[in-house]
């Protein structure tokens, strides 16, 4: 039976977001940590990236960070954990795809979505069954999930899919549901 042994975390770079948003981030680098699950991430040390990291590094946890060698100024690499150092955003993703057994969503903005939206794109064409969930505490995604509903009751999209769409509202749910739907599909 496969086990969840590590998750990608997509989030926001942005450390001029509301404190709520960063103050979740670590929650979910502690519960990762807690729970032996070793974080793939973008390797960034500023916002939700670097205080999610920053979390689960501090709780003892494993953390890898992959980051582009063109943003090493701008998200300012996380020195203190394992990270790599890559040519571009295909290989990042590729690098966070490969190293990952489920992925969380944190809010974040349109690099954010475009990670998400793309390995749902994958999961979609069947390229991996690898299972997803959105992380908030305010509702963030809930347009998101309103534009996925629409997009399924307009047949563009099976009926069979809203099962690969998990929206959790704390880390440990989030969790939860990957581990039972990781279980689901072995």
């Amino acid at each position: 039976m496969p086990k969840l042994k590590s998750i990608c975390v997509y989030c926001g770079s942005s450390d001029d977001v509301r404190p709520g948003y960063l103050t979740l981030a670590r929650n979910l680098g502690r519960a990762l940590a807690d729970q032996d699950l070793k974080l793939i991430y973008g390797g960034g040390g500023v916002g939700l990236m670097g205080a999610c990291a920053r979390a689960a590094h501090e709780a003892g946890g494993e953390v890898l960070g992959v980051m582009p060698k063109f943003l090493l100024q701008k998200e300012r690499v996380f020195e203190e954990v394992e990270h790599r150092i890559v040519d571009d955003m295909h290989t990042r993703k590729q690098m966070m795809f490969d190293e990952s057994d489920a992925f969380i969503v944190l809010p974040g903005g349109i690099g954010t979505l475009e990670e998400a939206v793309e390995m749902l794109s994958w999961a979609r064409l069947g390229l991996h069954a690898k299972p997803m969930a959105f992380l908030d505490e305010d509702g963030f995604w809930a347009p998101f999930f309103e534009l996925m509903n629409h997009i399924i009751d307009g047949k563009f999209t099976p009926e069979s899919f809203r099962s690969a769409l998990v929206h959790a509202s704390t880390p440990e749910l989030a969790i939860s549901a990957l581990r039972d739907r990781v279980v689901a599909i072995s």
